[in-house]
């Protein structure tokens, strides 16, 4: 059964990238076993995003100020219009 957090301990700037370009996992020291994060949009518009189960799926009409309750590895720029995006674990 997935668990979601309802509070935030740490949070981070994401710059969308290539689909190749993960956010980093703060569970571990190195970055490695990337258990995803959900995502907080400052700005309105489309996220594009790979979770972590591996699904390539865009968020149409995000409306600034909202979170994303989606465990995601990557944000990629090719679908991506909004902004000022964060990563939250």
């Amino acid at each position: 059964m997935a668990y979601q957090r309802l509070q935030v301990g740490r949070a981070a700037a994401v710059t969308p990238g290539t689909t190749t370009a993960t956010i980093p996992s703060v569970s571990s020291q190195d970055g490695s076993g990337n258990n995803g994060c959900i995502l907080y949009v400052g700005v309105a518009g489309n996220v594009e995003v790979v979770t972590v189960g591996g699904d390539n799926v865009t968020f149409v009409g995000v409306v600034a100020g909202t979170f994303l309750p989606v465990l995601v590895k990557q944000v990629v720029a090719a679908g991506t219009t909004a902004s000022n995006i964060l990563a939250c674990w």
